[in-house]
């Protein structure tokens, strides 16, 4: 089953741009699985919101949570390094991406049913609370227990592809053997202190060494949604995540 998934979500990936004729292209994606009884899940409702959803909250027979990562390409981080406002083409892959993941997660969710098993779809994003700026349902925090990578100084997740893309998740009745987490730091701040690259790419100071402003982030995302508004909804920015070491690979591997 597991190998069945990972050929799943890559093939529909890499079909995507093809099928729908996307602006965006993306690479490889990472798959991890973790188990949906992992007593990690409990803790985030201590770590992210006391009204962070349990998988079993979802799905009453739940035991397993698959995660991914679906890596942007290359040009489309470049193309956001510069200015201050986030690069049309940037907006447009969180657009695009969004999208794939809803439909990628409906098909996954049929497929999984022909094989007999449940599956309840989590939205990739708008999924939290406004006022809080908490999620509840983190997919980061999501995949970091599914050992799908390591928590940056940035905030982001970082994994063997880096932290520019997408995450999705899905949980499913299908037991999965659970990715076994990575004990290794991804980020080379929390390796060595080698690094603060993705500090200095926040201009606008909600991003410091000690300390992260999650309202003056959010609020710079915004004025990004006002920028493109026929593309839709488009509050993002990433320009901490965008040509850093970790950008598109774990630079401690």
């Amino acid at each position: 089953m597991k190998a069945f998934v990972q050929k799943f979500i890559t093939d529909f990936v890499l079909n995507y741009q093809r099928i729908e004729d996307t602006a965006t292209s993306w690479r490889k994606p990472v798959v991890a699985f973790a188990n949906a009884h992992d007593p990690l899940f409990f803790k985030l409702k201590k770590v992210v919101s006391e009204k962070h959803s349990l998988p079993k909250e979802l799905l009453e027979n739940a035991e397993t949570v698959i995660t991914y990562f679906i890596p942007f390409d290359e040009s489309i981080a470049y193309s956001n390094i510069g200015g201050v406002y986030a690069s049309r083409e940037w907006a447009i892959a969180y657009v695009e991406t969004n999208k794939l993941i809803t439909e990628l997660n409906k098909a996954l969710a049929e497929a999984l049913k022909d094989r007999g098993y449940d599956a309840a779809i989590l939205p990739p994003t708008h999924n939290f609370d406004e006022e809080k700026l908490v999620s509840d349902w983190s997919h980061k925090h999501i995949a970091f227990i599914a050992g799908l990578g390591k928590f940056g100084l940035h905030r982001m997740l970082i994994t063997d592809k880096g932290c520019c893309g997408r995450l999705g998740s899905l949980i499913t009745s299908a037991k999965i053997e659970p990715t076994k987490r990575p004990e290794k730091e991804f980020c080379l701040y929390f390796f060595n202190g080698s690094c603060m690259e993705c500090v200095k790419k926040c201009v606008f100071g909600a991003l410091k060494k000690d300390s992260f402003d999650r309202r003056k982030c959010y609020e710079i995302c915004l004025s990004n949604d006002k920028r493109y508004p026929d593309l839709g909804v488009t509050d993002v920015c990433g320009k901490c995540v965008c040509v850093v070491p970790c950008s598109f690979t774990n630079p401690v591997k």
